[in-house]
């Protein structure tokens, strides 16, 4: 943690309006805008070069810690995986052409 950070712990629950988004500051410097409806949290890295790596660090670990409790609490809405091995139907070639009458 930063030297002139306060360390706090919240604990807030989405409402029906909640999201999130990017956006800029005044000075250009991009911000994580969580809308949780109705508390409203932005979250900046340092005005270093440093500090945006590590913002940048910060967001790719919460997007993995993110879609992991995603798929734990609803998992049907996951896309399916891709088949593992092989297709599971097979291409027959035949006298009716590839897959035709009876396969």
């Amino acid at each position: 943690m930063s030297g002139y950070s306060m360390a706090y712990q919240v604990a807030c629950t989405p409402g029906p309006n909640a999201a999130s988004g990017v956006t800029r500051l005044p000075n250009g410097a991009p911000v994580l805008v969580v809308y949780l409806d109705p508390v409203n949290m932005t979250i900046q890295g340092a005005p270093t070069q440093q500090g945006i790596r590590e913002l940048a660090d910060f967001c790719r670990g919460l997007a993995h810690e993110a879609a992991q409790l995603a798929a734990t609490i609803d998992p049907d809405g996951e896309p399916a995986p891709p088949e593992a091995s092989s297709p599971r139907h097979a291409l027959v070639h035949n006298e009716f052409g590839e897959s035709g009458a009876g396969h």
